[in-house]
């Protein structure tokens, strides 16, 4: 794959849209160069010379190779997970992350929507809002888990769509499994149990899939995101 432009990616390991990027440039094999960036102690010149809301991912693409906390203004600057994850798919098409056929295309994107409204809504609600959202969260992965073919992933090849579900739904399966959220203690372990029991058996096993994929797989490490999300304050029991 020939690759025209410098790409700089503004990341931090603990954020779950900035492994989405680190796919999406995984499987493209594109070369880049990668700066932490803690948003905690986020450096004054990130958000006046790489993105103005002050978030990541955010990459630069194009113009002369610079340091990453002086990039060039003549690179284009990009946010949004996804949004960087269809511009990387669309500039190494080679890499087929996004399917060529206009009815699979659009069954990514809507897979990948379930994640980003019903998914990510429940798991605001469930860890970091406490007790009585375990049915939004059933919700949500009942819709889901609807959107799955048979076998494979979500529609069918690995794709973008699983590179939008897999950083968020393997991050929620190891805070449930083990009882991180400001639910009461146990009630984690008790929806992972129902999570893996017959009536998700579908999405268990997508999920496993997901684990095991190359480029998922030399890109998680549980134990260190499990370190990092047990000290996290948002879904700390009182």
């Amino acid at each position: 794959m020939v690759q025209h432009g410098q790409i700089t990616f503004y990341t931090h390991v603990y954020s779950p849209n900035c492994h989405r990027v680190q796919l999406a440039l995984e499987e493209t094999k594109a070369e880049y160069t990668s700066y932490s960036v803690n948003l905690m102690e986020k450096p004054e010149w990130f958000a006046a010379k790489v993105n103005p809301v002050g978030k990541i991912p955010a990459i630069t693409y194009g113009g002369p190779k610079t340091s990453p906390d002086q990039p060039s203004p003549e690179s284009v600057k990009i946010n949004e997970s996804l949004i960087i994850v269809e511009f990387l798919a669309d500039l190494f098409s080679e890499a087929k992350l996004l399917p060529s056929d206009p009815l699979l295309r659009t069954k990514a994107r809507l897979f990948a929507n379930v994640i980003e409204t019903k998914v990510l809504d429940a798991l605001k609600a469930f860890f970091m809002y406490g007790d009585g959202a375990e049915k939004t969260l059933y919700e949500a992965f009942e819709t889901l888990q609807a959107r799955l073919p048979a076998t494979g992933f979500a529609v069918g090849e690995w794709s973008t769509a699983d590179i939008a579900a897999g950083p968020y739904l393997t991050r929620i399966y190891m805070l449930l499994k083990n009882d991180i959220g400001k639910y009461p203690a146990g009630k984690g372990v008790e929806v992972y149990k129902t999570l893996q029991g017959p009536k998700f058996a579908r999405l268990s096993k997508y999920i496993e899939d997901i684990k095991q994929y190359p480029s998922f797989k030399a890109t998680w490490d549980e134990g260190l995101q499990l370190s990092i999300w047990s000290s996290n304050p948002a879904i700390q029991r009182a």
